[in-house]
């Protein structure tokens, strides 16, 4: 709804790039995820920006839509009963509604697989600070998010890790992972704001 850019360009620009590994997530919806995995000469995880009665979380390595609305509980079982991976994404942000609030993180720590504590789009780098000290304390694998909306932020942020095979490969590789990026140049939320516009 917020990105115009085709899966084909995705790709051209990772390989341009070298990305050998992408985390495509959509919002509510995992289908653009599920025909890259099908064309894409590198590995390419299914993922999915879930939206919660008490904000936003991402699944990984999902096989099943996970529905939009639903309350965290059921959410968390909804990833978790097809054999993906929860993921704390862009925690703390404080200019965005439905990021995960401090109380929320606290009462599902046990459930979290991984803490992204880096987003390009966050404009302030003590919501990743915060992020990275729940992580530590936690003991919680840590990873970054370019949170692309257009072609020119793919990459903004990254993890080099370790080559993995699948979902508990990948939970190994993270602990061994640097996690590295700069945030995104504030004007590009404004082709998201385009693209809103321009597909609605």
């Amino acid at each position: 709804m917020d990105c115009k850019t085709t899966l084909e360009k995705i790709i051209q620009i990772c390989q341009k790039k070298g990305i050998n590994c992408i985390a495509l997530s959509d919002h509510g919806s995992i289908e653009g995820a599920l025909k890259m995995k099908n064309i894409a000469p590198f590995y390419v995880i299914v993922a999915e920006e879930v939206l919660t009665t008490e904000g936003e979380i991402m699944g990984m390595f999902l096989q099943e839509r996970v529905p939009s609305g639903l309350s965290m509980e059921e959410s968390i079982q909804r990833i978790k009963a097809q054999g993906g991976l929860l993921c704390a994404q862009h925690p703390y942000d404080r200019f965005r509604a439905d990021a995960l609030k401090a109380e929320v993180l606290e009462r599902i720590v046990g459930q979290i697989d991984i803490v992204e504590v880096f987003n390009a789009r966050n404009p302030l780098l003590r919501s990743s600070n915060q992020a990275r000290v729940f992580a530590d304390t936690h003991h919680l694998p840590c990873t970054a998010g370019s949170d692309a909306h257009a072609g020119y932020e793919i990459g903004n942020a990254y993890v080099e890790l370790p080559d993995f095979k699948g979902r508990d490969d990948f939970l190994q590789a993270l602990v061994r992972g640097k996690v590295y990026g700069h945030r995104t140049n504030l004007f590009s939320r404004l082709s998201n704001v385009w693209a809103r516009i321009t597909n609605s």
